[in-house]
């Protein structure tokens, strides 16, 4: 088979795919990046499809659709989800230091309190913070045998299930990994953790576009991305840079977040943009997707990451007895946008 023709079944294998919709984001499964690693050998079509546990019906739409290729004799398919997880989402930024951490997991925190199923794949491999966010201190991991072979049990922190490389390595110590360990290590952590059944599985990505990064994003049926970022235009050009690469995959981006938005003044409430402003909706304009929230700058963030009590947790509880706090409102916002995005698949509809 010369490349000429090739190139003309794969551009027909394409069009086809295109019209299979993902009925929850209402979008081809092409444009959202759930088919990867698309290959013609010979009359054979090879591909894979990046999916959630609830999405396997795509399986067979696929390969109904690839039926009137009169060319093929055979679709192979091979499936990439993480068994029990409906929802992957990433948390990203372009830079570190604009709370991405810190986000991710007041956003978890949020959506547990609202009635989900919640895990967290610390995948920041040069700031795995999330343990100590979430108040654990040094555990080991169990390894547990399963159906699927040996695996990983995740521990299970203020309601949320957590996995993160911090815990492979002793405290204070540098994660010193070169690239074919650091893939080794990544790749076992999407596919050898059992987190049972889950609405989402959030996994905080080291800030930048490394090998890490895109490693995390290749191997893993992730559906979309939450960029974070702060008001000032060297956070959001350093953000742009990460859009691309998202883009060369196809992970669409669902909102972003604009962190360390204003201080509010105790005494009059009014805002002060220490850091500028508009960033996070420039963004969002040029994206055209939504501005999920604009998160003040709060004391109570920082103190609750450092005691181990998310802010989305402490105050989201506390909110019964009539303690509420605007940066908390804003987590709680987030996932209700989340949960009205997923809101067919999730446990919650």
């Amino acid at each position: 088979m010369v490349q000429s023709e090739i190139n003309s079944y794969q551009k027909e294998v394409v069009e086809l795919l295109k019209q299979v919709i993902e009925p929850t984001l209402k979008n081809d499964i092409v444009s959202l990046g759930i088919v990867r690693n698309l290959r013609i050998v010979d009359d054979y079509v090879y591909l894979r499809l990046y999916i959630g546990s609830h999405q396997q019906q795509l399986q067979t739409d696929v390969q109904s659709k690839l039926s009137f290729l009169t060319w093929c004799k055979k679709t192979y398919i091979q499936i990439c989800t993480i068994p029990g997880v409906k929802i992957t989402l990433a948390v990203s930024s372009g830079k570190g230091g604009v709370g991405k951490s810190t986000t991710a997991v007041n956003i978890a925190a949020a959506l547990r309190l609202q009635g989900a199923k919640v895990g967290i794949l610390d995948a920041d491999i040069y700031g795995p913070n999330v343990p100590q966010m979430l108040g654990l201190g040094q555990a080991d991991i169990q390894v547990i045998n399963t159906p699927r072979g040996d695996k990983f049990l995740p521990l299970e922190v203020q309601g949320i299930k957590l996995m993160s490389v911090g815990l492979l390595v002793e405290e204070n110590r540098p994660l010193a990994w070169r690239g074919p360990v650091l893939h080794k290590i990544i790749t076992q952590f999407l596919q050898d953790v059992e987190w049972g059944e889950l609405d989402y599985l959030l996994i905080d990505l080291p800030p930048g576009t490394g090998d890490a990064q895109i490693t995390i994003i290749q191997e893993s049926p992730v559906c979309g991305v939450i960029l974070v970022t702060t008001p000032q235009q060297v956070a959001v050009a350093d953000v742009r840079r990460n859009i691309y690469m998202f883009r060369q995959v196809g992970v669409p981006v669902l909102g972003i977040v604009e962190n360390m938005s204003y201080l509010i003044c105790g005494d009059c409430g009014a805002r002060t943009p220490i850091f500028g402003s508009g960033g996070g909706e420039q963004l969002a304009a040029e994206l055209q997707v939504p501005l999920l929230g604009q998160i003040p700058i709060d004391p109570d963030i920082c103190s609750g990451g450092d005691a181990g009590n998310p802010i989305a947790i402490s105050v989201g509880e506390a909110s019964r007895r009539h303690r509420t706090s605007p940066a908390s409102e804003v987590f709680a916002q987030i996932a209700t946008a989340l949960n009205a995005t997923f809101s067919k698949t999730s446990t919650l509809s």
